[in-house]
């Protein structure tokens, strides 16, 4: 089996109907709409009222399905991006597994936070060979409200929630590929940015740790992290693929931060129009955020078969994910 045998069929996207707008959390916090827009180019975010990380990520699915010529039972792999999970287990994909009726899929879930999707096409290709099997879902999906700390500005009006997803068919038609990637772990610098401290309340503790949910993040190591990383995997991921920057139609990349996206596009060389936003309307939904947006392209027919995509993630961990392919 070759490693262009990987082909997107289909996607697809879900996002709760509620909005907070910048104006609404400066009712609840020191913190105006001119401050986050200058800072992070967040406009909106979607907040989940009723819906859960499984719920959205189910939805997702039954369109991906729907959008195809399979049912729920052709689907042999069910992957799930999460740093947000309904429960430490059932995981989100087994939730979504039972909810479609996949009955013969084989379901995980994978926790790299915001590259958590660009690591689940890596995971999903490896287990579609290992397994010989044909048919695969892989979502990303989060809410990421139920992390936030509502008082704390430097957190609260970043995040959001949704869920985004493809299926990936084993395939030997030359109209798609998986082209090539690049991953990096630096966990040495884990400890800036972490969300959804478990503890350890057992009276054997000697070190009995609190339960902390919240997101804590040093925003300025995360920033020069992410634009010394970032373009630094993508032109690796290049130069694998033997292509130039110059040669990819769209970066789909994380949508953690404006002015981070537009520093990337610098250090590549390329225009932002090669760039599409969309935190404007969503926040960061961590390992959503490019499933979303991909989304969101292939529906406004930005993206075309054929077209060179770079899709890039980075986040908690700390990880960097790139995949280069050919839609």
């Amino acid at each position: 089996m070759k490693f262009e045998d990987f082909k997107i069929m289909a996607t697809a996207s879900s996002a709760p109907d509620h909005v907070v707008t910048n104006d609404e959390l400066a009712t609840m916090m020191d913190t105006s709409d001119e401050w986050i827009t200058q800072r992070t180019g967040i406009k909106r975010r979607r907040i989940a009222t009723e819906e859960t990380t499984s719920s959205m990520c189910t939805d997702v699915a039954t369109q991906l399905t729907a959008q195809s010529d399979l049912t729920a039972k052709d689907i042999d792999l069910i992957a799930v991006a999460t740093m947000s999970p309904d429960y430490l287990t059932p995981s989100v994909s087994a939730m979504v597994q039972g909810n479609i009726g996949a009955d013969h899929a084989i379901a995980f879930d994978i926790d790299a936070a915001c590259s958590g999707f660009v690591y689940g096409l890596h995971l999903v290709k490896q287990m579609l060979i290992a397994n010989q099997q044909k048919n695969a879902i892989l979502i990303g999906g989060e809410t990421l409200s139920k992390l936030l700390d509502w008082s704390d500005r430097s957190t609260a009006v970043l995040f959001g929630d949704g869920a985004g997803g493809v299926l990936i068919r084993n395939t030997a038609v030359d109209k798609g590929s998986f082209i090539s990637e690049d991953l990096r772990t630096l966990g040495n610098l884990g400890q800036y940015l972490t969300a959804g401290q478990t503890g350890n309340p057992s009276p054997f503790a000697t070190d009995q740790q609190p339960f902390s949910p919240f997101f804590k993040m040093n925003g300025r190591r995360v920033y020069s992290f992410a634009v010394k990383n970032v373009p630094e995997s993508i032109n690796d991921a290049l130069k694998q693929a033997n292509l130039t920057a110059d040669e990819v139609d769209c970066f789909v990349l994380h949508q953690a931060n404006r002015r981070i996206v537009e520093r990337i596009a610098d250090e590549l060389a390329v225009s932002m129009a090669k760039f599409p936003i969309n935190i404007d309307e969503y926040g960061n939904t961590a390992a959503a955020s490019e499933p979303i947006l991909l989304d969101q392209l292939v529906k406004q027919k930005i993206i075309k078969r054929g077209d060179v995509i770079a899709l890039s993630g980075f986040g908690g961990g700390l990880t960097v994910g790139t995949m280069i392919m050919k839609y």
